[in-house]
């Protein structure tokens, strides 16, 4: 039997417990006792340390660090290695520091460096750093690895190169299921779901991944039917789904308001058995506010642990009950949010907040959050002072409001002129209305709201030329009214109804001629509202 020098058995006593180490704490631990053995030089050790703190997450990146800038001649396992690290951190560009240090060093790159390099390039979306980098790749012959192929796909739908990309993908003489997704789900960031739904189309075989890719297209391109409808085809596929296609599919049925549909899905998550993430509770938060049913909504999030909940699921149940008028609640919940120590209040939380004071006119709370915003030293955005600026206005204390949108530190948004133009409107204030509706049409002279805004302004103080005159404006300008739009959800199916034709027309025109004849005759409006005047004009058309 071969005796160990005590040198030799440290190393494998060492190396032991490396294959044993579950946690960062137990690495410190061994990384001590290395120190302690004289084995802290040791690079087959440190390759062992540093390999497992770079995949132990982006908060052991300066550990890692560290541990690398002890290597005397890192070798491109080393770089390698600490790049992957940088590329996942939160200073992707230091990834190319290392990379230029590691060429001045005489050492070349090999296949496991470019992917991470893409990688970090992918999260900065510096489109001229990828293609010097994709020179190198070209320089150093790894043109033709699938593994960096696949990834400069990725990189260059990041960097919005979908041409590029596309060049790549075209090029490859093996491709893998990572390369069709990546190209489909390259062609849905970019907006370009019919190119999208063609690779989808084209694909030999199709993952979850493939599926979900291109469901979140349609959904981040605001097509939320089709999203629907690939969602029913991938079932009839026969395809398992995860907590990511689920969390897309809830997106889509909250902006379409289609809560039959909703409720299925939540009954599609429970019998399949997929897995409740805190995003997909989340969503299920959200989706039930958004489509009308924040008791449903608030189940969900009382289902959900305390000590799993993170801002965003408060974010949607505080934001979903403001947007239910239910202002107390979304400020008492606010409170318990602060009272579990469970998810830091950020800048949407406050405008939530902000919101459910201007539905239930909460003057004095919305100056308490608003101050305390601004107190924590967080962004505050255009949103926040369009909150102010509307609970103020509705409130009456337009001279305030304005005053807000005077000592703005940014351009007021329309959002924030057409709040303070509605409460010009409600309470009396001509002049200021006037003035704002003119600064709406400059900013905005193709957006109907904004002519009929001032028409209505000018309407409520009795000035009738003023208003037909923005009307005018408006015809000669070629803006249109957007028709009004109504929805009813049949059988789990959404049903749209434009108001634009024939007999909607018909009754537009018979109205306006109305209007116009009242207008000219200055009637009062006791004689217009009256009873017996309405069944007159009934009677008459």
């Amino acid at each position: 039997m071969k005796t160990l020098t005590p040198s030799q058995f440290h190393t494998n006593r060492l190396t032991s417990f490396l294959s044993q180490c579950k946690t960062m704490k137990e690495l410190n631990q061994i990384h001590a006792q290395a120190t302690i053995s004289g084995h802290s030089s040791d690079n087959y050790i440190i390759s062992k340390l540093l390999l497992f703190s770079t995949t132990s997450g982006p908060q052991t990146t300066d550990y890692s660090f560290k541990l690398f800038s002890s290597v005397s001649n890192p070798s491109s396992f080393f770089y390698s290695t600490i790049i992957r690290a940088f590329s996942a951190s939160k200073n992707p560009a230091h990834a190319f520091s290392l990379y230029n240090q590691m060429l001045l060093a005489g050492i070349s790159p090999d296949h496991f460096s470019f992917p991470f390099l893409t990688k970090a390039c992918a999260r900065l979306a510096s489109l001229p750093l990828g293609t010097s980098l994709h020179c190198d790749i070209v320089k150093y012959g790894f043109s033709s690895d699938l593994f960096v192929q696949n990834s400069l796909i990725h990189m260059y739908t990041s960097c919005r190169d979908i041409v590029s990309a596309r060049e790549v993908f075209d090029a490859m003489c093996v491709r893998n299921l990572v390369s069709w997704n990546t190209m489909v789900d390259g062609y849905a960031k970019c907006g370009d779901l019919v190119a999208a739904r063609n690779v989808f189309d084209g694909m030999p075989v199709r993952d979850v991944v493939s599926w979900s890719a291109l469901i979140d297209g349609y959904v981040k391109s605001g097509e939320f039917s089709e999203a629907l409808a690939v969602f029913a085809s991938m079932c009839d596929d026969g395809m398992k789904v995860n907590a990511v296609t689920m969390v897309s599919v809830l997106c889509a049925c909250a902006h379409l308001g289609a809560l039959d549909q909703g409720r299925r899905m939540h009954c599609y998550i429970k019998d399949n058995g997929v897995c409740l993430t805190l995003q997909l509770s989340t969503s299920l938060v959200d989706m039930y506010a958004k489509c009308g049913s924040i008791t449903e909504a608030l189940a969900v999030f009382r289902e959900v642990p305390v000590v799993e909940t993170d801002v965003l699921i408060w974010n949607a149940i505080i934001g979903g009950l403001a947007m239910h008028g239910r202002s107390k609640d979304s400020l008492a919940l606010f409170e318990e949010m602060q009272a579990t120590g469970r998810g830091q209040p950020d800048e949407i939380t406050y405008l939530c907040l902000l919101s459910a004071c201007t539905h239930g006119g909460l003057v004095e709370d919305a100056w308490r959050f608003f101050n305390l915003l601004k107190a924590q030293r967080m962004a505050v955005q255009v949103e926040h002072y369009a909150c102010m600026v509307d609970v103020l206005g509705r409130s009456g204390l337009v001279e305030e409001a304005y005053e807000i949108v005077r000592t703005m530190p940014m351009q007021p948004s329309a959002s924030v002129l057409g709040a303070l133009l509605t409460a010009c409107q409600t309470h009396g204030h001509l002049h200021l209305g006037e003035l704002v509706g003119r600064m709406l049409i400059e900013l905005d002279p193709y957006h109907d709201g904004r002519y009929i805004g001032l028409s209505s302004v000018y309407a409520s103080a009795k000035q009738w030329d003023d208003a037909k005159t923005m009307r005018e404006v408006m015809e000669k300008r070629g803006v249109r009214k957007t028709p009004g739009c109504s929805a009813v959800e049949v059988d789990g199916n959404l049903h749209r109804f434009i108001a634009h034709d024939k007999m909607h027309q018909q009754t537009t025109d018979i109205y306006s001629m109305l209007s116009f004849l009242l207008n000219q005759m200055k009637l009062e409006s006791d004689i217009i509202n009256g009873e017996h005047f309405k069944q007159e004009i009934w009677e008459n058309v």
